[in-house]
């Protein structure tokens, strides 16, 4: 053989075998993100009861938004935007009434109605801070308020934080001033799910 015909040879060789990786790859991306979806994607889940009321806190993983956003087809595309986004979290925040009345009403935030929406949509931001494991206080970048318009008997939001530490285990501490239920802790003692 000569020394072409042995270069050619070696090139179909490595061509085949990471084409072979390749697929191998994106086979064992595609198994986590199924185990992630089988689980529902919610990696933490603390509850608290207080009065008739359980707030219920979950981090979810930010995979999830990003794969919801973007899709599973180019899964190196999300890997890149999560790489740019990697330092922030997002809660999601839950208020459930345990006779399954409307949370927003005057008997439990003392506001009307309008109020508690306008409440929870623009000012309840202010009410959250997560302390790292580095002992950092971050404060809430943002919130998304879940309307639902009365159908669920429940109230959620999102709340977004960043520049925390992917490693760091967070606790989320919140001034409930909307139903005045005073300071209320959840401590995640675990970091979030990667793919």
């Amino acid at each position: 053989m000569t020394f072409k015909n042995i270069m050619l040879v070696v090139l179909v060789l490595v061509f085949c075998s990471c084409k072979k990786d390749e697929k191998s790859i994106a086979k064992t991306d595609s198994y986590k993100i199924y185990q992630l979806a089988d689980a529902g994607w919610k990696a933490k889940k603390v509850n608290r009861y207080l009065g008739n009321i359980n707030y219920t806190v979950t981090e979810v993983p930010l995979q999830y938004y990003i794969l919801k956003d973007q899709g599973d087809e180019n899964l190196q595309k999300v890997d890149s935007i999560y790489k740019s986004h990697h330092r922030e979290r997002v809660l999601e925040i839950e208020f459930h009434h345990d006779e399954e009345k409307d949370l927003l009403e005057s008997e439990f935030t003392k506001r009307n109605y309008e109020e508690s929406v306008k409440y929870m949509a623009f000012k309840i931001q202010k009410d959250f801070t997560i302390v790292t494991s580095a002992q950092d206080t971050i404060q809430c970048a943002g919130v998304q308020f879940e309307r639902n318009f009365k159908v669920a008997p429940f109230k959620r939001a999102l709340l977004y934080f960043g520049d925390i530490n992917p490693e760091d285990e967070i606790q989320l501490i919140y001034n409930d001033e909307l139903f005045g239920n005073g300071i209320i802790k959840y401590k995640f003692k675990e970091t979030p799910i990667k793919l």
